[in-house]
């Protein structure tokens, strides 16, 4: 999921280029502002942690667009590709380390497990929402 500030940046075509660049094929993708409910579900597993209701407020603050990728082994290459959540600590040419700002403003989220990406395409994309090609 491309966040607001990647949105608002203007680096939507970007993100998505290099996951097409990489050989993966977008197989849903939308514009969309999640309402408070919808990224509490999103984030339900750092509920109780201190950061979640920023992490939520920042989600919810402008237009985001998810998306999901299909590939050989394409959790694990996301997030390569996104690099770890700190920009400053993301190795050089990830997503993160080129865009982010800092840890919040990080530009992209990923999934961090199979079973986690499922959840997650599940909460942002019904059955119908998803293109064969």
């Amino acid at each position: 999921m491309i966040k607001p500030e990647g949105v608002e940046r203007g680096l939507v075509g970007e993100i998505i280029s290099r996951f097409e660049r990489r050989g993966f094929k977008i197989v849903a993708l939308k514009l969309t502002k999640l309402s408070k409910e919808l990224a509490e579900k999103h984030y339900a597993e750092h509920r109780g942690k201190d950061f979640f209701e920023p992490l939520v407020a920042h989600i919810t603050s402008g237009p985001v667009v998810p998306f999901v990728v299909e590939g050989e082994d394409a959790v694990r290459v996301a997030r390569e590709m996104a690099g770890t959540t700190d920009p400053k600590k993301a190795a050089p040419g990830t997503i993160r380390a080129d865009f982010g700002i800092d840890i919040q403003r990080n530009v992209i989220h990923a999934a961090d497990s199979p079973a986690t990406a499922k959840r997650e395409i599940a909460i942002h994309f019904s059955e119908d929402e998803f293109v064969e090609w």
